[in-house]
């Protein structure tokens, strides 16, 4: 298993796009959790296996309907052993 911490910059705010990032997950095998951040980013940290967590970091890179990604940075992350994908408060 491996983890991924990801910050979304673009228009990721007011677009669903943590709900869309959620069944995404849940759709790739992936947990961890979603949060909007105070400047307008959305930080995302991705736990599962290696084709999982780059299937989903493949479907950050282009969001749901109504978003427009300007960046995906990806960073490495210890494992945790999330049982779910959550969407957590703002930070």
């Amino acid at each position: 298993m491996i983890r991924k911490r990801a910050i979304v910059t673009g228009t990721v705010q007011g677009v669903g796009f943590r709900w869309s990032a959620r069944e995404a997950a849940r759709r790739f095998g992936v947990t961890g959790f979603a949060r909007n951040r105070h400047d307008g980013t959305v930080e995302l940290e991705l736990e599962g296996t290696r084709d999982a967590v780059d299937r989903m970091l493949a479907w950050l890179r282009t969001g749901p309907p109504g978003s427009e990604v300007a960046e995906v940075a990806v960073t490495d992350a210890t494992p945790d052993g999330d049982d779910a994908f959550r969407i957590r408060e703002s930070h």
